[in-house]
């Protein structure tokens, strides 16, 4: 079980010890059902818009969300299976902190942008979309740039940083992936996988699964960025054997209440409800955008050799962990001599931006005004 808390893979993370496991079931209490519709984009984020780069097949699209028209670029890359709505919570809390923009990307074959080749996932390619990106947006001048991003999304900032692909760069944030503990994750990650459900009969069942899973701990997280993980299917037929795979044991927390006042009358309504989805029926269903196992060839390319690319890159650099017990060899020895700052936000899961937005904020606006790179928005006390 340790070695499953230390998955650094993916923006996900199996389900914390105590938490919601499939087919189980949760008792909220009275009074403490939960909303689970999705929220909008442009509740967190000013702008959206889709960048067109030239690559050698065609033309790429990106999906990019902003907020903000002056001070430093923060340059957010999101972790696999997830998309740039994984940091609208946390946007808008930073936005209110320093003079900043905040650019939210896509990745390739992630959240809404278009690519002629989505097969190809490799660090390489990623990185140098990162650098088009830029490019398409700002031209030859670009305004200086802070690159921010999690897990797998950490590891392409890292690749971006290293090979010098944004002129403007001044600064690079990795939250929560060390390459010694993702590398030692690697072999187990197939069959955390396949333990998650394959489709939801919603939107609001995956974004409830996400949080009673554990997944992600902050449930207005979940409502905006969910969508961005999972997309509607056309709909389809489906069968008693396709309906068991559908978030499984996800329930209503009134359900819970109402099986204890009723008792009996409860369990006779939920056996007919469970009779009625037993029979074929047509409805809309929704599945992962991403196929995280078929990314498994690139998954050592992301890692290997990220503790030495990071601590060779020139910027001044921010590491925020979940735990300390995530540090590496090459990285503690970096620590204490002083190559880069480290920040622990502990109780959190690994989705730490989504799960602590205010913590992560802070640590990432202090870091930016010490390096005198922005400063604090009037009337914002640190």
């Amino acid at each position: 079980m340790e070695k499953q808390l230390h998955l650094d893979l993916l923006a996900s993370r199996p389900p914390m010890p105590g938490g919601f496991q499939s087919g189980s079931k949760i008792k909220m209490g009275p009074g403490r059902r939960r909303d689970f519709t999705p929220l909008s984009w442009s509740q967190y984020f000013e702008t959206m818009e889709d960048v067109e780069v030239e690559n050698e097949n065609g033309k790429d699209i990106f999906r990019v969300y902003c907020s903000g028209a002056h001070g430093p670029v923060l340059l957010l890359l999101h972790g696999g299976g997830h998309s740039a709505l994984s940091w609208a919570v946390f946007t808008a809390v930073i936005y209110n902190r320093i003079h900043c923009r905040v650019v939210a990307l896509d990745l390739r074959a992630h959240g809404d942008s278009i690519v002629k080749n989505s097969e190809d996932l490799s660090a390489d390619t990623m990185a140098k979309d990162v650098g088009k990106v830029v490019e398409a947006l700002y031209g030859e001048s670009p305004p200086p740039i802070m690159l921010v991003g999690h897990s797998m999304g950490g590891a392409i900032a890292v690749h971006t940083a290293a090979a010098n692909l944004i002129p403007s760069l001044i600064g690079l944030s990795v939250i929560d992936v060390v390459e010694g503990t993702a590398m030692d994750a690697l072999n187990s990650m197939q069959n955390f996988l396949r333990s998650r459900p394959n489709i939801f009969k919603s939107l609001e069942n995956a974004i409830e699964w996400s949080v009673k899973s554990g997944q992600i701990r902050n449930i207005e997280s979940a409502r905006v960025s969910m969508g961005g993980q999972v997309k509607k299917c056309e709909e389809s037929t489906r069968s008693p054997a396709v309906s068991n795979s559908i978030g499984e044991g996800i329930i209503e927390e009134e359900e819970e209440e109402e099986e204890d006042e009723e008792g009996g009358q409860e369990e006779s309504s939920k056996k007919k409800l469970k009779e009625d989805d037993q029979e074929t029926k047509k409805e809309s269903i929704f599945t992962w955008r991403v196929d995280l196992a078929k990314t498994e060839k690139y998954w050592e390319g992301w890692f290997k050799g990220l503790s030495a690319l990071f601590l060779t890159c020139a910027v001044p650099k921010l590491l925020l962990l979940a735990g300390v017990d995530r540090l590496d060899k090459d990285l503690t020895i970096g620590q204490m001599q002083g190559k880069f700052q480290m920040q622990v936000l502990p109780q959190c899961g690994h989705a730490v931006h989504e799960d602590a937005p205010e913590k992560v904020a802070d640590a990432l606006a202090t870091f930016m005004v010490r390096h005198k790179f922005t400063d604090f928005k009037e009337g914002y006390m640190c």
